[in-house]
This record gives structure tokens, sequence and C-alpha cells, in this order.
């Protein structure tokens, strides 16, 4: 018996609305030549700091911040320096306290990793996780996963 034919799994950084470049370091590297697998959660810190943080964008009000609870990546492909490469960022899920995020890193037109990751908001005065409030809900709507159903979070 034949097993099934997988579906293909392989991100496309179009459905990623949050795109930044950078540049691979040579700092980056491990004797192997290629980048370390540690620095991919630097990569995506990245992305996700710089939307979540950056005032412009507007999603952390005062008294609040956002920590990182969980990040799951995934190695596709070795990335050598020197390089450039292109960080993708969506919403695809949201709690009542946190957002669920898919990330990528492309190079060359090529994904070299991906990443689910899971912020969560937390009051800085009390340390405990803060709802989502409705201004942070809507900010995020433009950062939803291309193909992706974001429900608003469940009271």
């Amino acid at each position: 018996m034949n097993a099934p034919a997988r579906l293909d799994t392989t991100p496309h950084f179009e459905d990623f609305p949050f795109r930044l470049s950078d540049n691979v370091r040579f700092g980056d590297l491990d004797p192997n030549q290629h980048v370390n697998n540690a620095v991919y959660a630097t990569y995506f810190e990245t992305g996700r700091v710089t939307l979540m943080k950056l005032p412009e964008y507007g999603l952390t009000p005062p008294g609040l911040a956002w920590i990182m609870v969980r990040l799951d990546m995934h190695f596709r492909a070795e990335l050598h320096w020197p390089s450039t490469i292109e960080l993708g960022l969506g919403v695809v899920k949201l709690g009542r306290t946190s957002v669920t995020f898919e990330q990528v890193v492309f190079s060359n037109g090529t994904c070299i990793a991906s990443a689910t990751s899971v912020g969560v908001l937390l009051d800085e005065a009390t340390r405990r996780p803060a709802p989502l409030t409705a201004e942070v809900i809507e900010k995020l709507r433009p950062w939803h996963k291309r193909g992706i159903e974001v429900a608003p979070p469940s009271i």
C-alpha cells in the first residue's frame, strides 16, 4: 500500500504581511560555516520585536509589555555568509491574552527556517497576563497571515 502524498507545507513569503530585511553577520556562523541554529531565534525575535514594540504600530499600550512564551522552529535549509535575509511574520491566532504568529526566514527566494511563536501581553505592574485590548486586536488586523481566518478571542 502506498502512503498518501504529503501536502506541500513550504511557506510562501507573500503570505506574510509584516516583512523586514536583514543581513547574515559573520558572527552568526558556527564552525561548519553556516548560520548556527540558535541564531534563528534572534532572527525571529527581530521580526516580532520590530512589529510589537515600535511605537508607530501602536501594539504595546502604556503599562503593558509583550513577552514570548513559546517558540517552535523548523530548520529547512542551510544559510551562509555573506547573505541577506527576508523576515516575514503573520498573525494566525488571537487568544484572550496572547497572539500566535507564524514567522519565516527567506534568502534568495528559499525558505530557510520557519517558526510558530506565541507572545503574551503582560501587565507591567502585576507581572500577570493582561487581556488583549480592542485597540490592539484592531491594530493586529493588517498583520493577519494571508489565507488564514483569525477569529477574535473568545471572552
